[in-house]
């Protein structure tokens, strides 16, 4: 009789032993199999064998059998290595992160009904277009010479031709015989990077994961993943558990993006585990981005990352576009619009040229009120209020999701006479619509493209020059080329200025910086408009400059003066219940429970700034320390104490180690 321990998808930190039923050769690590769970007659589940024991707590003949799906292939070591780096490191049972990591088939123990045929690998298309330029084929050489674990930040401004060298180096691996994997933050971004991998290597296989794949076609990517059939694994973060057995290689573009952050469940970096995992397997990785994250420049300004920079654009006749602030204090605005910024639209559609106007705020306007009793649309189940979305005519909550009809009146006074107050992407659209009647006008923004389906089709309207002025939100920041487009104007920047967030200031710069980017990729010059009541903000100056790397500095040094990451180490503690009282109650006996442990701090708990999401309410625990080792060990010892509290009927908590909201 073979004992083994099986990781089931549980919220408990522990495993569970089995007998296993039938005859097996070999180690039994990584076979899937289906174990009876609970009173006799429940459903049974699918688990993880993470390895066979000789002896057990529980009596034999008191233990189960565990029954090994045939129809599916053992996990390779390297992906229980994987999996269980991330229980550890982010302190999460590791039966749900195995099941997290698996595609939703083959976690219940299902086989999709065919795989795709294999096409022959490593050959490529001839590049199109010109040759590398001399820095670009500096950096290429430099990633295909690189001899094991090696981590790349790939500098580059806007337009400056990352993804060639990502491609090149991606030929190299695939000459070798080798996989590799590319990692984007957002679905968005995969359909005209696909098209562009797929032109660039016809005969290579590639698998695309994402969780807007379809279940079965999901499944069939990890089982060709799997079985060293798929040569190139393209997809956002959930992408970094693909196992690869002859992994090459691992690009992170725009390796920047909060998106590879995840926010629930397994609260995990697709950034930082594909590092870990670079390291694991002795290949180089390389992290892209023209505004890496501050973490990333510190390490590369340190040495422990190797820098590759690309400061000039990959299109000889294209320069990065003027960056101009428009100063609005002594301003009348039009819905938002200065007298510049609308003149400088109206000189692009003179010239048949494509503008875009951006705000990072979608619906008509952020809230609807009555000035004259002060009602506000407060949304009733989430500390927020519910947004005004005029096409459809409705009130909506970008946080729990609850409408509710425009009412023809005041809910409180009946005042006929309710306003919107601020403005989003559909007002824009409105007041642009009235000073030009003759433009086309697109707006994109998580209402208009809800689907892969309509962002795909908008963006084919963008590139057959059917659109004059768009209008967006952060989906059109980055990664996307639109030849004629030479006008960028920027509309409600200010407000992160003043952010109570350390990472606000970074944010924007970033965001700023890449939607910039957009224009004059070309030979068409471009410009960029910020519409701003602080002109002289040292961070639009660096804009302006285009100069990441004094922005960089000035950040970082303010962080190592209030000890913020990356000069500490940092995990949140969090917990929501029906009442703030109880969710604030537990974090302080939480406190009171902590190992004392010379170097690491906890902060008071205190609501979160959004403390109320559909009818939960919410608090947090800082948790801080100097090296990220004490850091770990504080936290090994403190959650097994928390796991072993009775915590109130409703309560639920979770911790998120490197958290990125505050």
């Amino acid at each position: 009789m073979r004992l083994v321990q099986v990781a089931l998808d549980l919220p408990v930190p522990r495993l569970f032993d089995y007998r296993l039923e039938g005859a097996i050769e070999g180690d039994p690590a990584g076979r899937l199999v289906k174990v009876p769970f609970g009173p006799s007659g429940k459903p049974s589940k699918i688990g993880v064998v993470v390895g066979a024991i000789t002896h057990s707590d529980q009596p034999a003949e008191k233990l189960k059998a565990a029954e090994i799906v045939a129809t599916l292939p053992a996990l390779p070591h390297e992906w229980l290595e994987l999996c269980r780096f991330c229980a550890q490191y982010y302190h999460h049972p590791l039966g749900q992160v195995m099941a997290f990591a698996l595609p939703p088939l083959l976690r219940q123990g299902k086989r999709p009904r065919q795989l795709q045929p294999k096409v022959g690998a490593g050959e490529t298309a001839p590049p199109a277009g010109n040759r590398p330029t001399a820095d670009q084929q500096t950096a290429i050489d430099a990633i295909v010479a690189a001899q094991g674990f090696t981590t790349f930040l790939l500098h580059g401004v806007t337009g400056s031709g990352k993804t060639e060298v990502y491609l090149r180096a991606i030929e190299a691996v695939l000459a070798k015989g080798g996989q590799a994997l590319m990692l984007v933050p957002e679905i968005a971004l995969t359909p005209q990077l696909e098209a562009r991998v797929r032109d660039r290597f016809p005969a290579a296989r590639i698998v695309v994961a994402t969780s807007g794949v379809a279940d079965a076609a999901r499944a069939r990517a990890f089982l060709a993943a799997l079985a060293g059939e798929a040569d190139i694994v393209l997809g956002t973060r959930l992408a970094v558990f693909m196992p690869l057995p002859r992994l090459g290689l691992i690009v992170v573009d725009e390796e920047h993006d909060p998106s590879f952050k995840q926010q629930d469940g397994l609260r995990y970096s697709a950034r930082d585990v594909a590092i870990w995992r670079a390291r694991q397997r002795n290949v180089p990785i390389v992290l892209g981005s023209a505004t890496p994250s501050l973490e990333t420049f510190h390490h590369a300004m340190n040495g422990r990352y190797t820098l590759l920079a690309l400061p000039e654009r990959a299109v000889a006749t294209a320069e990065l576009p003027t960056v101009v602030t428009v100063d609005t204090r002594q301003q009348k605005l039009q819905d938002g619009l200065s007298q510049e910024l609308i003149a400088a639209v109206s000189e692009r559609l003179q010239r048949k040229e494509q503008s875009l106007v951006f705000l990072n705020r979608r619906g008509y306007a952020p809230v609807l009120a009555c000035p004259a009793c002060g009602w506000i649309s407060r949304c009733r189940r989430c500390a927020a209020n519910l947004v005004l979305h005029l096409v459809d005519r409705r009130l909506r909550c970008h946080h729990c999701g609850l409408e509710a009809p425009i009412p023809r009146a005041c809910p409180d006074c009946g005042n006929l006479d309710t306003q919107p107050f601020g403005r989003g992407t559909q007002r824009l659209e409105e007041r642009l619509a009235t000073l030009f009647p003759e433009a086309r006008i697109l707006r994109i923004d998580r209402d208009s493209a809800d689907s892969p389906r309509k962002w795909q089709a908008l963006l084919e309207k963008i590139h057959r020059g059917e659109a004059d002025i768009l209008i967006g939100t952060q989906m059109l920041a980055k990664g996307h080329d639109f030849p004629r487009l030479t006008l960028v104007g920027v509309v409600g920047a200010d407000a992160a200025l003043f952010a109570a967030d350390f990472r606000a200031p970074e944010r924007l710069f970033g965001q700023l910086m890449q939607v910039g980017g957009r224009s004059g990729r070309h030979q068409l010059p471009g410009e960029v408009l910020i519409q701003t009541e602080y002109p002289d903000h040292p961070l639009y100056r660096a804009l302006a400059a285009h100069d990441y790397a004094a922005f960089a500095r000035e950040q970082l040094d303010d962080r190592e003066a209030a000890g913020f990451p990356p000069f500490s180490f940092q995990a949140m503690l969090r917990a929501e219940a029906g009442e703030l009282a109880d969710a604030l109650a537990f974090l302080k006996d939480a406190v009171s429970r902590a190992p004392s442990f010379a170097g690491v701090t906890l902060y008071d708990p205190v609501p979160m700034r959004l403390f109320r999401v559909n009818s939960r309410e919410r608090a947090q625990l800082l948790v801080e320390a100097k090296s990220r080792r004490e850091l770990h060990a504080f936290l090994d010892d403190w959650l097994t104490t928390l796991h072993a509290l009775k915590t109130p009927r409703g309560l639920r908590w979770h911790l998120d180690v490197d958290p990125l909201d505050y």
